[in-house]
């Protein structure tokens, strides 16, 4: 199949299409043909000039479109028979008296040409098969001897004008080929239009695949998205948990930081009501030294000034500090901050053994 030459519908070139897939080959272009309608139109214009040149016939014939080709590329059956003319190729209207009357065999023809409302495509044997090589379908569809009959019948009853060609086609690859071999077609080829159409509907099912996979990929990421929160808060919750126990263990150091402030305050001034404070007993240690200093200046000899003597010091462990003397309150708190930590600890381990 591969080696049959096959134009392919372009425009309203079906004229052009039609003889190159008869000649199997780039033999015809558009403007060859449109030199030969040109050609005609001439011939048929010297034709109506025979008439007078001022006729009504002839400047009417002036004012009209040319009858053999068009601006969409449609060329009339005059074109297609001129041009087949050069290969010494004949047109023989299929269904007409003269054809009918020779009665032959439609299988012991060579090609065919069919029109139907300005359309123009080829049907020919090659090698020991006939094949449509309609330009507007995909590629080349085989007919099979005992459908051809059929075929030709069903195009007349649809209209068509069918013309038998007569005369030797030139040789081609295809025709030699397909004398030495016999192909087979499993799928027939379908129309250009509808090639098109299934396309699209191709298209836009793979368009809705598409996104229906990207939507099952968005609700995959999103189950992901919902996965990574789920983890997130449940290491916030930890995070919070934690934060808790530290607040919890916080406060309780603070209440019991407190509790022991309170406790010191309340000794202390229970102490004050029963025990002179350690201020005041200051106080009343430098009044009795300055009054043994006065006692010795006046017991001392005459003339002789006697030293003061050294006042001492409150501090803890300074010289002239008596080891009796009560705690500083920063020590207090210090030691109550310890005892304090102490305590949190021993509960703290005691609930973990529990």
């Amino acid at each position: 199949m591969e080696s049959i030459f096959h134009e392919k519908q372009e425009g309203s070139l079906c004229a052009q299409h039609c003889l190159n897939n008869l000649l199997q080959g780039e033999y015809f272009s558009p403007v060859e043909l449109s030199s030969i309608a040109h050609q005609l139109d001439e011939e048929e214009r010297m034709r109506m000039a025979e008439g007078g040149v001022t006729s009504e016939d002839y400047r009417t014939f002036l004012q009209q479109p040319s009858g053999n080709m068009d601006d969409s590329g449609f060329f009339s059956i005059q074109v297609i028979s001129n041009a087949l003319k050069v290969w010494g190729l004949e047109l023989i209207l299929f269904n007409s008296p003269e054809y009918q009357r020779l009665r032959i065999d439609p299988i012991n023809e060579r090609s065919f040409i069919c029109n139907y409302k300005e359309h123009w495509f080829t049907v020919r044997k090659l090698g020991k098969q006939w094949f449509n090589l309609n330009s507007l379908l995909t590629g080349p569809e085989l007919i099979s001897d005992t459908y051809l009959a059929l075929f030709l019948a069903q195009l007349q009853q649809e209209g068509y004008s069918i013309f038998v060609v007569k005369g030797d086609l030139p040789d081609c690859e295809a025709d030699q080929l397909l004398q030495m071999i016999r192909v087979q077609q499993m799928q027939r080829p379908k129309l250009i239009g509808e090639e098109l159409a299934q396309l699209k509907e191709q298209r836009v099912q793979k368009t809705d695949l598409e996104r229906v996979l990207e939507a099952n990929d968005g609700s995959a990421t999103l189950d992901e998205d919902e996965e990574d929160l789920q983890r997130a808060l449940a290491l916030s919750r930890q995070e919070i948990d934690m934060e808790d126990e530290e607040a919890d263990l916080r406060r309780a150091i603070q209440l019991s930081m407190q509790g022991s402030s309170r406790s010191i305050s309340q000794d202390t001034a229970h102490t004050s009501d029963t025990h002179l404070t350690s201020e005041e007993l200051r106080k009343r240690r430098e009044a009795y030294f300055e009054k043994q200093q006065q006692q010795q200046q006046q017991q001392g000899p005459p003339g002789q000034l006697s030293q003061p003597c050294e006042r001492p010091t409150t501090s803890s462990g300074a010289p002239g500090s008596d080891p009796g003397d009560a705690m500083s309150e920063e020590d207090m708190l210090q030691a109550a901050v310890t005892m304090s930590l102490e305590t949190v600890r021993n509960n703290f381990k005691t609930e973990g053994k529990k």
